[in-house]
């Protein structure tokens, strides 16, 4: 087990609650790529493979836990991409106007 290794996965894993917490509050996609949460998916997922082949320690653990966090984002993303393209008063029909009858 490298201590360094250690160290990249706590503050790369640091950033992921506050980015999944305003992921999900802001119901947005802005400032969100797609492709940059596959990329990080990937590189999350060749070290799990690389722990379990070759140098199995608790680091995996680190490994898994950043992967459930990106995920985790990611399905919010993808949540906030379909919610921003259906028509807003399916989801949010308290804040709609009420609709006025012709007489």
């Amino acid at each position: 087990m490298s201590i360094f290794e250690v160290i990249m996965l706590i503050c790369f894993g640091a950033a992921w609650p506050l980015s999944i917490y305003k992921s999900y509050t802001s119901r947005s996609t802005a400032g969100k790529s797609l492709a940059f949460l596959i990329v990080i998916l990937f590189g999350y997922v060749a070290g799990i493979l690389h722990k379990v082949f070759n140098q199995y320690d608790v680091v995996v653990y680190l490994y898994l836990l950043n992967f459930i966090m990106v995920l985790t984002d990611l399905l919010i993303y993808l949540r906030n991409r379909r919610m921003s393209t259906t028509p807003s008063h399916r989801h949010n029909s308290k804040t709609s106007p009420p609709a006025v009858s012709a007489k």
